[in-house]
């Protein structure tokens, strides 16, 4: 079979290639050094707004977008990397309502000081920045989580879940800020959790409300349990004097859960298994166990129930 790419001269082809790539370069190294005008967006990060203080539509602009003159290199980097400019607002805010308002200039000069030596800004859009503001009340409410947390098999959990806040304060009119006492985390599931576990949890704001924070630090400590078991004599309560009782059994097999990096800290005389005689009681008594050790956290016997006799 002919070869269909026998009549191609390599040479020629190889030789266009190498001058197609060349004019490329050189088509991209004029484009980058000459000088033209782009848009490219400015984020904006605004501080110094009390928290009691509220903003009316159509709220503070994130961002702004810029055109602005300089070598295309230069240019360039502006969109791999956008240019951030924070604004502090407590120069704008006078009274308890009114309107935040950064003039052109103001904006200009502020933005002009970001840029590169030789970028010239030529216009912002929008030019300048205004917003109508108001105070709103303010209440210290509690903070609680909302959601179901399951350790992992053969794990448990230690202490209840911690948030890095145990009040927070909201702001909004006064006869829905009277109805509100607690304020919880958004509905929260983890499942399989080992060792400590630490997440940001967004907050459930009431619809009309604002806080001081959208979010919290959730803290849920875990660790891994075993179990521990002991062979201990019953203890009677309420006996009638004169008289004693017999059980049977008289001892029972007490099983306690416990941190295995506790283990050997949990002995026999942490454990009592306590059974308390009354008169109308006739033949059996339940076994209640009781342990004063701070590194158990659960404890069962069997049996649960013995039988006994009184004897005078």
């Amino acid at each position: 079979m002919k070869n269909p790419f026998s009549h191609i001269k390599w040479k020629d082809a190889i030789t266009f290639a190498l001058f197609l790539v060349l004019a490329g370069l050189l088509w991209y190294g004029h484009a980058m050094q000459s000088v033209r005008n782009t848009r490219v967006p400015v984020l904006i990060q605004y501080t110094g707004k009390p928290g009691s203080i509220g903003l009316g539509e159509p709220g503070l602009p994130d961002k702004v977008m810029i055109e602005v003159r300089d070598a295309g290199a230069r240019l360039n980097t502006y969109h791999i990397e956008p240019l951030h400019l924070t604004i502090d607002l407590r120069q704008y805010i006078h009274g308890e309502k009114g309107t935040i308002h950064v003039p052109s200039d103001a904006l200009r000069r502020s933005i002009s000081d970001i840029l590169q030596g030789t970028s010239r800004l030529i216009e912002t859009m929008p030019e300048e920045i205004t917003c109508p503001y108001f105070t709103e009340q303010e209440k210290s409410v509690v903070l609680a989580f909302k959601g179901t947390l399951t350790p992992a098999n053969e794990y448990q959990q230690v202490g209840a879940p911690t948030l890095s806040m145990n009040r927070i304060r909201i702001y909004g009119q006064d006869k829905a800020l009277s109805t509100i006492d607690t304020v919880f985390t958004v509905e929260t599931t983890l499942d399989d959790l080992t060792d400590t576990t630490e997440i940001r949890v967004a907050l459930d704001i009431p619809r009309g409300m604002r806080a001081e924070t959208d979010s919290v630090n959730l803290r849920v400590v875990t660790e891994r349990f075993t179990e521990k078991k002991f062979i201990i004599p019953l203890r009677v309560r309420g006996v009638p004097e004169g008289y004693r009782i017999r059980l049977f059994p008289s001892e029972a097999e007490v099983s306690v859960r416990v941190a295995m990096k506790h283990f050997a800290e949990v002995q026999p005389t942490d454990v009592q298994a306590v059974c308390t005689y009354t008169p109308e009681r006739t033949d059996k008594l339940d076994v209640e166990i009781r342990y004063t050790n701070p590194y158990i956290t659960t404890a069962w016997t069997y049996p649960g129930v013995v039988e006994f006799l009184l004897e005078q």
